[in-house]
């Protein structure tokens, strides 16, 4: 049975505001339409580089990735995404009864390729694997999911889907207009709040009963985070090249729910320090945290985040680039006491608390002079101006006494 896979290109905006590459792709069998996909797809990849140091990069399927290796039958179908040199991107999708699912995702990169993966201290091809949350679609309906799914494939490798929109089994030769929607998409119908009723009574007409309702258990309260002293050095014989002192707490949304977990001080810490670029992984308990600094030669900021949790629910994975936090001027460091809350994504938020960095400039592997945070300052210039207010009161007074001690003289001078 001959197959052929024709494919179109075209470039979209991603929803996190910079230029995203999206592909549409149309695999055929005798003339007629056997799978369709139209999604968009980016890659983060970290691998070592020179003096066992690990580098991050983010990259976006490129336009001139091939789909010929696609191909679609019966029972299974194959969406294979090809670009130079040596890197390969695919599904698996098995048909059962009246529904399709993926089976798995398979995502190849080549670390021998220097425009991808430049300083890479290895050349070969990885392969990983990982199974997407694609299940139960109906025969004659799209899958649909236009928000972001970040998988993680490896420690090492994650892949970001968003704008899906899939069918991998069609029956007539023409694309169904009918969805399938992934859970993502779906609106949230709002829970009540329950109300705090204690000793109350509720009253049942059928029965004339009435039934206590308990009080509601109120949500524990997390203890504030262990503050870890974290740095990172080229090696052994070396002094830090990079400070860090903070207690971490993150917020996130998974399958709808919030919750909150307390980083504990890690077991491992690595990371890399360059001249405009710095960067400290922190790794414990199932909770992975990267933290990639960037400087203007001005001033330096934290840029990105990237956050993976391993929970009862599954792997949680969001990253968040193209940040402006932490800010001072390179060669001091960055300061501040005070909890601060930052939101990272929709999805993911990160508390700190008696937080203290330096990415740039560390001298003997100490810290130098500190800039405060707006809150620290704020938290000296309340007593000074409560200070400033009591000592003007205090003039005033003064002030009225005399005038008042004045006139009384005056006025006993005249009566004589």
């Amino acid at each position: 049975m001959s197959r052929y896979a024709a494919f179109v290109f075209f470039l979209s905006f991603g929803v996190v505001s910079h230029l995203s590459h999206g592909i549409e792709v149309k695999v055929m069998n005798k003339d007629k339409l056997c799978l369709y996909a139209n999604l968009t797809l980016s890659f983060s990849v970290t691998y070592e580089v020179a003096d066992n140091k690990n580098k991050t990069v983010s990259f976006e399927l490129p336009s001139s990735a091939s789909s010929d290796d696609s191909k679609c039958d019966n029972t299974s179908s194959i969406l294979k995404l090809s670009f130079p040199d040596g890197h390969s991107w695919s599904v698996n999708f098995s048909l059962k009864d009246k529904s399709y699912q993926a089976e798995n995702i398979t995502f190849v990169y080549n670390l021998n390729d220097s425009k991808v993966f430049p300083d890479s201290s290895s050349n070969e091809t990885v392969t990983v694997t990982t199974k997407p949350d694609i299940t139960d679609v109906g025969v004659n309906t799209c899958y649909s999911c236009k928000s972001e799914d970040t998988l993680i494939a490896s420690p090492l490798a994650n892949m970001t889907l968003s704008d899906v929109l899939i069918q991998a089994f069609i029956l007539n030769g023409t694309k169904s207009e009918n969805l399938t929607t992934c859970s993502a998409d779906k609106p949230v119908t709002p829970t009540p709040t329950p109300t705090h009723v204690t000793n109350a009574t509720t009253v049942v007409p059928a029965t004339n009963a009435t039934t206590a309702v308990p009080p509601t258990t109120p949500t524990p309260t997390l203890p504030t985070p262990t503050v870890g002293n974290y740095s990172f050095k080229h090696d052994v014989n070396s002094t830090a090249c990079l400070l860090a002192n903070f207690g971490l707490r993150i917020g996130f949304t998974q399958n709808k729910k919030y919750q909150e977990v307390n980083f504990d001080p890690p077991t491992e810490v690595s990371g890399s320090c360059g001249v405009d670029s710095s960067e400290l992984i922190l790794m414990s308990n199932g909770i992975n945290v990267s933290l990639s600094f960037y400087n203007d030669t001005k001033k330096f900021r934290l840029h990105a985040v990237n956050v993976t949790l391993n929970t009862s629910s599954g792997i949680f994975a969001q990253s968040g680039a193209n940040l402006s936090l932490w800010e001072a001027a390179v060669g001091s460091s960055y300061m501040c006491n005070k909890e601060q809350n930052f939101t990272i994504t929709d999805l993911l938020s990160i508390y700190t608390f008696s937080l203290h960095v330096q990415p740039f400039g560390v001298k003997n592997g100490l810290y130098s002079t500190a800039e405060e945070c707006l809150t620290d300052e704020e938290s000296y210039l309340v007593p000074i101006a409560v200070g400033v207010a009591l000592l003007v009161l205090i003039l005033i007074v003064l002030l009225a006494y005399f005038i008042g001690r004045k006139r009384s003289m005056a006025s006993g001078y005249q009566s004589f």
